[in-house]
């Protein structure tokens, strides 16, 4: 197990730092999971937390005390959650804790979120889907053995076992959307959606369907939010930071586009955000 500490679309309050275990993930799941990381906190509180724009799809089982966590503002104490899923959401998430809590995360690709949930994604999309209400009682069930557990290793372990079978028997994406998904990272967000639906020989509205289907939201979506996370990936790697440049080097039309991206996908400008992404 590595340790690790935050990720590069997220914000944490600085002396904020809690127990976070990274278990490797295995070539056979890669395609599927982006990480699978232990957490415990050791009594410091979490305020103010910001994760922006994540194209991966979280799965949290709690075994502490719940997160307070809010898509696209503040969260409240009315605002709790333990063990949750939720799909892709085109903007920012805010969250809080009390100091106790303690989970295992496991972050699909959207694809692999797709396979792992055989649902169709736009049911859990923009929104905080708690365990109880995804009528899966063996997702129930592994809550409750890894609740029985406190030996880190161990915990993995199970998670692991349940992945391997799960994805194993999930449903697929289709190929074209696993393309098509993938252009669009590679491309960083920099290819017009029209001409993926033309090299696919499909309509914009078909794409955007299907997209919301096997992905959770239309591709224009997923889109914008691969440009914003490049161009958050370049300001985090700049001292003195050229918005207009960055502006132009990810392909927004002006700066005031890049602004109004910002604030859509942080809740903030970019010169607001900046001394978060130190």
């Amino acid at each position: 197990m590595d340790e690790t500490r935050t990720r590069q679309n997220a914000t944490v309050p600085a002396g904020y730092a809690p127990l976070m275990l990274r278990r490797p993930v295995r070539p056979d799941l890669a395609a599927d999971v982006f990480s699978i990381v232990g957490y415990r906190e050791n009594g410091d509180r979490l305020r103010g937390s910001l994760e922006m724009a994540p194209l991966v799809v979280p799965l949290i089982i709690s075994f502490g005390e719940p997160f307070e966590i809010a898509l696209g503002r503040a969260p409240t104490p009315r605002d709790r959650y333990g063990s949750f899923t939720s799909g892709l959401y085109p903007g920012f998430v805010m969250i809080n804790s009390t100091g106790g809590a303690e989970c295992i995360q496991v972050d699909f690709t959207p694809t692999g979120a797709f396979r792992f949930f055989g649902l169709p994604m736009s049911e859990i999309a923009n929104r905080m889907v708690g365990i109880d209400d995804l009528a899966d009682p063996h997702i129930r069930e592994l809550r409750q053995r890894l609740g029985e557990e406190d030996d880190w290793e161990r915990r993995f372990a199970l998670v692991e076992t349940f992945l391997i079978a799960r994805l194993r028997s999930g449903p697929a994406a289709s190929p074209e959307i696993a393309w098509a998904y993938d252009r669009i990272l590679r491309r960083r967000g920099g290819e017009r959606v029209a001409d993926i639906a033309t090299a696919l020989g499909w309509s914009r509205k078909h794409l955007a369907e299907r997209f919301r289907t096997e992905i959770g939201i239309g591709a224009k979506a997923v889109s914008r939010m691969a440009r914003f996370n490049r161009a958050l990936e370049i300001a985090r790697q700049e001292a003195r930071r050229d918005w207009a440049g960055i502006a132009a080097d990810c392909g927004y039309s002006d700066q005031a586009h890049l602004v109004r991206e910002f604030r859509i996908f942080s809740g903030s400008s970019p010169t607001a955000l900046a001394p978060h992404l130190a």
